[in-house]
């Protein structure tokens, strides 16, 4: 089980969460769950609709598009965030490549959390306004 600190730590590193104090990414911490998983297990299927959004605690991940393997994924990387704030299919499938220790956030909580939370929903906003600027006319 990790300490909130280090779960707090491991949030900070998500582009859609960096700009949240570290009591926003508390309360977001609050929601996110860890998760064994199995190699093997597959975490979000491609074509999907996403529902989960995951950080990857300790362990490796399998990442193919259109059935070829596109990188192997793991330490600090997170996938799924698109599942948060859509209603969008996966593009990609995601397998537990090795023994996976995760944080887990499922969409509806989180969707709550931004309803309740304003100040961390603008600044989910922003984060992802500035990933979107580079392609913005």
């Amino acid at each position: 089980m990790l300490r909130k600190n280090a779960k707090t730590e491991l949030l900070r590193r998500v582009p859609l969460f960096s700009s949240c104090s570290k009591s926003q990414l508390v309360e977001i911490g609050t929601i996110a769950d860890e998760i064994d998983f199995a190699p093997g297990k597959s975490l979000i299927r491609e074509g999907e609709r996403g529902r989960q959004f995951f950080v990857i605690v300790e362990g490796t991940v399998k990442v193919t598009k259109k059935g070829r393997a596109v990188q192997i994924r793991g330490g600090a990387e997170f996938f799924g965030e698109i599942a948060l704030l859509s209603d969008a299919p996966t593009n990609a499938t995601v397998t537990a490549a090795s023994p996976v220790h995760a944080l887990v956030v499922v969409d509806h909580q989180f969707r709550r959390l931004m309803q309740d939370s304003p100040g961390i929903q603008l600044k989910v906003l922003q984060s992802l306004a500035k990933r979107l600027a580079p392609d913005a006319l």
